[in-house]
């Protein structure tokens, strides 16, 4: 039975409101893999798209600077909510509208407390999934330094304006030193930024790949890592289905499914600071082993009897 029923009146065709979603991120094409999944689970509940909900989707190819613009044009269209990834588009939605309700994907769990500095009450508006990345982040290094052992140094690029990925970065510096690895890390601010950190890999060095579109960092690291054969760590097995060497992380998708139930509720009238902010549900082991021989790479067995996805 669907989430959504409404009796059926005489003589009348089924009643039913349709709901209009607004999405806001900093993807390369519409069909960003999380509104696939927020889509996929919405329908599992019985919201159809084009029957129950039409979706106004805005998304800004890598460019945080075009969000806040993109986010009043969702405002404007007078949408139920706004459907965001990645902390910027927060920010932006937020700033677009204090009375607009948000469900996001794709923040990190040192963003949650933040949120309330945001602005006042925004955790009145505002529930989502967290994708972890902090709590993530020792593993990271772990897996990495397994399949590569002679791993020295890592470099870990993020955008200037992202607060989850610092808080990454931070982590690892913690653990790095008793994985005997050395950190090296910087905010970029442009494209520009980005080629420059990209140059300073070498051997013995690797990646470690934020969790957001801005710049297009992840894309030009899986360049860069094929390219100089510089392994990379990615913080979902999206990367690794396009050639890169190991993620371990939620899939964007699977936060998409999972925030849907958040999603459906708010439409439902229910208020989001009554619906806690969730932990990613599933965390997965991905590995390309095609780039794993390009790389040079020790794939032990116990690892790949751990991993979820295996790209051959």
């Amino acid at each position: 039975m669907g989430l959504f029923v409404v009796p059926l009146r005489a003589n009348a065709q089924e009643a039913r409101r349709q709901y209009r979603i607004g999405v806001l991120n900093e993807a390369w094409a519409a069909n960003h893999p999380a509104v696939e999944g927020l889509k996929s689970g919405l329908k599992e509940l019985g919201l159809e798209e084009g029957r129950d909900i039409t979706f106004e989707i805005r998304y800004t190819q890598g460019n945080s600077q075009a969000l806040l613009g993109k986010a009043v044009e969702l405002v404007e269209k007078r949408v139920d909510l706004i459907f965001t990834s990645g902390d910027a588009a927060i920010h932006a939605a937020y700033n677009a509208s204090d009375k607009m309700p948000i469900v996001f994907t794709q923040v990190g769990d040192s963003v949650i407390p933040r949120l309330p500095q945001i602005g006042h009450n925004i955790r009145g508006k505002i529930t989502g999934i967290s994708s972890l990345n902090v709590r993530l982040a020792p593993k990271r290094l772990e897996i990495i330094k397994t399949l590569v052992p002679a791993t020295r140094r890592v470099v870990a690029i993020y955008p200037a304006s992202d607060v989850s990925a610092l808080m990454v970065v931070q982590e690892a510096q913690k653990i790095g030193p008793a994985l005997k690895l050395e950190i090296v890390s910087g905010p970029v601010f442009g494209d520009e930024d980005v080629r420059r950190m990209l140059k300073t890999g070498g051997p013995g060095d690797a990646f470690l790949v934020p969790d957001n579109d801005t710049l297009d960092i992840p894309s030009t690291i899986l360049e860069a890592s094929l390219t100089s054969r510089i392994p990379a760590i990615f913080p979902t097995p999206l990367w690794v289905s396009h050639g890169g060497l190991v993620s371990y992380g939620p899939d964007y998708y699977s936060q998409g499914v999972q925030a849907a139930r958040l999603v459906a509720k708010v439409l439902q009238g229910a208020r989001p600071q009554d619906l806690p902010v969730e932990g990613a549900e599933k965390i997965d082991l991905a590995i390309n082993l095609k780039t794993a021989a390009l790389l040079q790479a020790n794939v032990p067995r116990k690892v790949l009897l751990r991993a979820d996805r295996i790209y051959r």
